[in-house]
C-alpha cells in the first residue's frame, strides 16, 4: 500500500511541472543540433472514490489548467467541470482491463495532460504500466494521491475504519492466495474486487478460524447516491447476498469495526437518499435547486419543459432600451430571470451596461429574478418580501404620487405568455405600463424515450413543479407522472393546474421559492423514514413501491 508524488528529474522540469507549463527536456544524444525540445506532461490524479466533491485541491487545480483529459467519461464525467471550455476530453471507458497508451500519446504532443485514475493511482491501482510507459518515452509525471475506497467508503456506510482496533487491513482478492493469512487479524478486513467471490472468501475465513459470527459488511457505488450496504455475518453471507444484487465497484468489510453503523450511518440517512427527482427545467434555472437536493441525498434530473427564444420581431424592445437610455421610465419591473437575461443581452448588443439603469427604480418578483440583476451589478429596490408573484409584487408597489415620482411611467420586459394581473394592479395605482415581450416560451422538445418511460412508469419518486407551465409543458412532451411518483408544487396556482392534470399533490411549499420547495420535499421524505422505522420496516423510495419494482431487503 504505497501512494506518493513522483519526483522530477530536475529542478527545471519540476518547477516546469508544478507550474503547469510544458516541461523542457534535454534531447538525449547528438540529434536536433543541441536545441531543448518541448514535451508535455501527464499527472496522474487519483479521482477519489466515487462522490465527484472528494477530489483533492491539486487534483482539481491540475484539471483547470489541463490541454487534455484522459478518462472513463461515465464513471469520472462530473470531474470535468474543473476544465477549461476548450479542454480535449479522450474518453478510454471501452478500455477497462488494457493499458492505455493515450495518456503519454497525447503528452508527445506537448499537452498538459491529467489521467484521472480510481481511487488513488498508487493504491491497488491498474496504472501502473502507465506510469511505467510514461517513464520510458521520457514524458515527465507526477501522481496526486486520491482519497481511497479503504477508508471513504466505510466512513460513508457509517463503518469507522480503525477506530479502537488494533490494526487496519486491505487486500486485494485478485492478490490473496491463502486467506488463513488474514483470518487471524484482530481487526479491520478491507476487501477489494472481491464481490463475485464474497461467500467463497467467508467460508474460506471461517475455515481457518475466524468466527461465523464475525460481521461483514458490503457496500456498493460507496460515497455515491447509488451507494448500498448489506450487513450480515461471515455464517449468514450467502443468504444475505442471495437477493441483493450486489455488483462492482464494492468493498467488502469484516471485523467488529461493523458495528458502529448503527450509530455512525450518516450518509445513507439523509432524507432523500437515493430519491430519483425530476426537476423541469433547464440546468441554468435549476443549478442551486439540484445542488440543494443533493446535499439531501438526492439525485436530480433537469429536463427542460420550455425553451426560450428572443421575441419575433426586435422593434419593441429596441424602442424599449432607447426609452429606458433616455429616461421614459420611472420604474423597470422583472418577473423573471430570462427577462434580466434578455435586457441584458440586449445592452450588450448596444454597448451598454448596468450603469443605463442609473436614476431608474427596479422591481424584481423574487430571489431568483434577484440574484440575476445582482450578477448583472443592478441591485434591485423593490423585491417582495412576502408572496414572490405578481400578487406579491403589487401589494408592496407603491401607488403613482405625483408631487414624488416625476415619471409615472413602468416598464414591463416580460415573456409573451405572461397574465395582464400586475398590468391591470399597477394602473390601479395609477402608473402606467410599456408591457414589452422580451422572450418567448416554447414547449420544448421531448426528452429521450427512458426518461418519459421513467416518468410514466414510476422511475421517479418526486417531481419539482416551479410553475403551471411546467406542469402543463411536462405532460405535455412526456406524459403523466406515475401515481406513486410524489408531486410536489411551488404554490396554490400551480397546485391548482396540477389538480386539473388529474395529479394529486403531495406537498407545497411554505412559501414560493425553489428552495423552500425542495425542503418541503426532503422534510417529507424525513417523515416517511421516520414513520418506517418506527413500524419496524425498511425505508424505501416511492420509485420501490409500484408493483414489479425491484426490492432489496437492507
Amino acid at each position: 500500500m504505497s501512494s506518493g508524488s513522483q519526483t522530477s528529474k530536475t529542478a527545471e522540469t519540476g518547477h516546469a511541472a508544478e507550474s503547469g507549463a510544458a516541461p523542457i527536456r534535454a534531447p538525449s544524444g547528438e540529434g536536433g543540433g543541441g536545441r531543448p525540445r518541448v514535451t508535455g506532461f501527464v499527472a496522474f490524479v487519483g479521482a477519489g472514490p466515487g462522490d465527484e466533491n472528494l477530489l483533492t485541491l491539486r487534483g482539481a487545480d491540475l484539471l483547470s489548467r489541463a490541454d487534455v483529459v484522459v478518462l472513463d467519461q461515465e464513471a469520472y464525467g462530473a470531474l470535468l467541470r474543473h476544465c477549461r471550455a476548450d479542454v480535449k476530453v479522450v474518453d478510454v471507458a471501452d478500455e477497462a482491463g488494457t493499458v492505455s497508451l493515450k495518456a503519454v500519446q497525447q503528452a508527445k504532443t506537448g499537452s498538459r495532460v491529467v489521467r484521472l485514475c480510481p481511487g488513488d493511482p498508487g493504491f491497488f491501482s491498474s496504472v501502473a504500466e502507465e506510469v511505467a510507459a510514461c517513464a520510458k518515452a521520457e514524458v515527465d509525471f507526477e501522481i496526486v494521491p486520491g482519497v481511497t475506497p479503504a477508508t471513504a467508503v466505510l466512513t460513508y456506510a457509517g463503518i469507522a475504519p480503525a477506530l479502537g482496533v488494533p490494526e487496519f487491513r486491505v487486500v486485494d482478492a485478485g492478490q490473496v492466495a491463502d486467506w488463513a493469512v488474514h483470518a487471524s487479524s484482530a481487526g479491520t478486513l478491507v476487501v477489494y474486487n472481491g464481490v463475485a467471490d464474497a461467500v467463497p472468501i467467508a467460508k474460506a475465513l471461517v475455515a481457518a478460524g475466524k468466527p461465523d459470527t464475525t460481521p461483514v459488511a458490503v457496500t456498493q457505488s460507496g460515497t455515491t447516491t447509488e451507494q448500498y450496504t448489506v450487513v450480515s455475518s461471515l455464517g449468514r453471507l450467502a443468504a444475505d447476498l442471495k437477493h441483493a444484487g450486489i455488483a462492482e465497484p464494492a468493498v467488502i468489510v469484516v471485523g467488529e469495526a461493523v458495528g458502529t453503523r448503527d450509530r455512525l450511518s450518516w450518509f445513507e440517512n439523509k432524507p432523500l437518499f437515493g430519491w430519483r427527482v425530476l426537476v423541469p427545467r433547464t440546468k441554468e434555472q435549476s443549478a442551486r435547486l439540484s445542488d440543494q437536493l443533493r446535499s439531501y441525498g438526492a439525485v436530480p434530473e433537469e429536463v427542460p419543459t420550455i425553451s426560450v427564444e428572443p421575441p419575433r420581431t426586435p422593434q419593441q424592445m429596441d424602442r424599449a432600451i432607447k426609452g429606458l437610455v433616455t429616461g421614459r421610465y420611472e420604474w423597470v419591473a422583472f418577473t423573471s430571470a430570462n427577462a434580466v437575461k434578455a435586457i441584458r443581452e440586449k445592452f450588450e448588443e448596444y454597448g451598454l451596461d448596468a450603469r443605463a439603469f442609473a436614476g431608474l427604480k427596479v422591481a424584481a418578483v423574487g430571489e431568483a429574478t434577484a440574484n440575476a440583476l445582482v450578477q448583472f451589478g443592478v441591485k434591485p429596490d423593490l423585491v417582495p418580501v412576502g408572496e414572490h408573484s405578481s400578487e406579491g409584487l403589487l401589494a408592496e408597489w407603491p401607488p403613482y404620487d405625483s408631487m414624488l415620482d416625476p415619471i409615472n411611467r413602468v416598464l414591463l420586459p416580460r415573456a409573451d405568455i405572461a397574465t395582464e394581473t400586475l398590468i391591470a394592479g399597477l394602473t390601479e395605482l395609477g402608473w402606467e405600463c410599456d408591457d414589452v415581450t422580451a422572450y418567448r416560451t416554447v414547449r420544448a422538445a421531448p426528452p429521450p424515450a427512458p426518461i418519459r418511460e421513467a416518468i410514466k412508469g414510476g422511475g421517479f419518486d418526486a417531481v419539482l413543479f416551479t410553475s403551471s407551465s411546467t406542469v402543463r409543458n411536462l405532460v405535455g412532451i412526456a406524459g403523466k407522472p406515475h401515481n406513486v411518483t410524489v408531486i410536489a408544487v411551488i404554490g396554490p396556482q400551480t397546485a391548482k393546474t396540477a389538480e386539473e392534470f388529474g395529479l394529486r399533490v403531495d406537498i407545497m411549499a411554505d412559501s414560493p421559492s425553489a428552495s423552500a420547495l425542495a425542503a418541503a420535499l426532503a422534510e417529507y421524505g424525513a417523515k416517511q423514514r421516520q414513520a418506517a422505522l418506527a413500524a419496524g420496516d425498511v425505508p424505501r423510495r416511492p420509485s420501490q413501491t409500484r408493483r414489479g419494482a425491484r426490492r432489496r431487503a437492507k
